[in-house]
């Protein structure tokens, strides 16, 4: 005699079996599968009804009345339900635009253009949307001013403490068309390409999550953006005291009178194009050594310079300084092609070495200075200078991983709708890399194999959840920590 048995196993599943019994005896366990689900269970218990109904079915059998198992369709639904999960607890949900929120999710997963993102989703399980739908979101981003709210909703999650002191860099975005327009013009390019491109503003936190995007005039200077930047999130959010940390390409003699001017304190890099006067003299006594600061004025004392020398910094640079060296003399000698190089000059049409930039270059090896008007210790300047490296991978995150560059859109609003859904990405992104500590990429690479499908036994129709291994559920657990 043959029944069906379920047994609880220790881990909580229920184990489904065909138990053999001769005279009363247990002779034989087939072991089915374990079901951790009502509706897996169900599955087991019809199979193993049907294994009942004939002893010849088996899965992996040769004969004629074996099972037949089909895959109908996979998806990865628990990665979509992971990212619609952390939209909705930054609250963009407020929106109450689904079509928006897909591709903004899409982005993150595979970013492509808005048409092909239908395809990313169908990936995610997601049916529907159609070309019209997408462009007819672009329209209302726009017109609702979909980044006002979401700024606003970033603000909100950030922890006051953080908003003391904010982080801006800029960067360009390149266009693949020749002809330029008002918006999209050639200018100072980032990765030194001729196409009109834009200038991207970004303001970021201590840790990197965005608080705030602006787009400029391709052609727009560097040190032209951070004012108005500063000035639109500081009215917005009804701020009094703001500290910006910028790089030297933001330094200019008018920014920082402006930046006084508005009541900002700032840090900044330094450009050293001379040997400063303090840091020659102590060179004149001795070598500086390794962390040395020294902390300056202004004649004017509107603003202060602190220098820090670094070893590792200036094996760095010196390294760095010899290969220009060695390129330089190569084309002194005739030996290489004339290029750019700060160590060669022209003289009566004759090229030669440059000594006196050289010998500069070496003193300055080690050496960065921070402009900053606050009062605070030298080495609280420094640490919160080198915070600046969140601005930068966040960056490094808009143009790798969710790929904003380049840009198809022509017309400015369908270009600003494009930046919309780039910093809402971004956002859930950074989000997502603080709750875990692995970067976005490393994340989408863990959970997009994890599927979800439809199967068929024998015709019919069944729901195959995914198996949750052990380190995806800590993962999973840890992004659900966050509130």
């Amino acid at each position: 005699m043959a029944y069906i048995r379920q047994v609880k196993t220790k881990s909580g599943a229920t184990a489904v079996q065909i138990a053999h019994k001769v005279g009363g005896q247990l002779t034989k366990l087939e072991h089915l599968g374990s079901a951790h689900s009502p509706k897996e269970l169900e599955t087991l218990i019809s199979l193993a009804k049907e294994r009942l109904r004939g002893d010849q079915l088996f899965l992996f059998s040769d004969q004629e009345n074996k099972l037949q198992i089909k895959l109908k369709q996979s998806c990865s639904r628990l990665l979509f339900q992971v990212l619609n999960n952390q939209y909705q607890r930054l609250g963009f949900s407020q929106l109450k635009d689904l079509d928006f929120a897909n591709l903004c999710l899409a982005r993150i997963v595979e970013p492509t253009s808005k048409l092909d993102s239908l395809r990313v989703l169908t990936d995610l399980g997601i049916y529907g949307p159609s070309k019209t739908q997408l462009f007819r979101c672009l329209e209302r981003s726009i017109d609702h001013n979909y980044r006002k709210t979401i700024s606003q909703l970033c603000f909100d999650q950030t922890p006051s403490q953080n908003l003391h002191l904010v982080l801006y860099d800029v960067t360009t975005l390149y266009f693949e068309v020749q002809e330029e327009d008002g918006y999209r013009k050639p200018g100072l390019s980032k990765e030194r390409r001729l196409e009109p491109q834009i200038v991207i503003g970004l303001l970021v936190d201590q840790s990197g999550f965005p608080l705030g995007l602006q787009s400029f005039e391709g052609n727009t200077a560097e040190t032209k953006t951070i004012l108005p930047v500063l000035e639109e999130f500081q009215r917005k959010h009804c701020l009094e005291k703001i500290t910006v940390v910028a790089d030297a390409a933001m330094l200019s003699r008018t920014n920082l009178e402006s930046l006084t001017d508005n009541g900002y304190h700032f840090i900044v890099g330094s450009r050293l194009t001379k040997i400063p006067y303090d840091i020659a003299q102590f060179q004149k006594q001795g070598s500086l050594i390794d962390n040395q600061i020294i902390d300056t004025k202004t004649k004017n004392d509107s603003y202060r310079i602190v220098y820090q020398y670094r070893e590792k910094r200036a094996r760095l640079d010196i390294k760095n300084i010899e290969l220009q060296v060695a390129k330089a003399k190569r084309m002194v000698n005739g030996t290489a092609p004339v290029k750019r190089n700060r160590f060669v000059s022209l003289e009566s049409e004759r090229k030669i070495l440059n000594q006196n930039l050289i010998d500069k270059a070496y003193a300055l090896a080690g050496i960065k200075g921070y402009v900053t008007n606050l009062g605070l210790p030298p080495q609280e300047i420094i640490n919160a200078y080198h915070q600046l490296f969140n601005v930068e991978a966040s960056f490094r995150m808009v143009k790798s991983d969710l790929k904003a560059r380049p840009v198809f859109h022509r017309k400015r609003d369908a270009i600003e709708a494009h930046l919309t859904i780039v910093f809402t990405s971004l956002a859930i992104s950074k989000r997502m890399e603080k709750l875990t500590g692995l970067s976005i990429k490393k994340i989408i690479k863990t959970l997009r194999p994890i599927r979800s499908g439809t199967v068929t036994i024998n015709g019919t129709e069944y729901q195959a959840e995914p198996e949750i291994t052990e380190d995806i559920h800590k993962l999973l657990q840890k992004l659900e920590s966050g509130h």
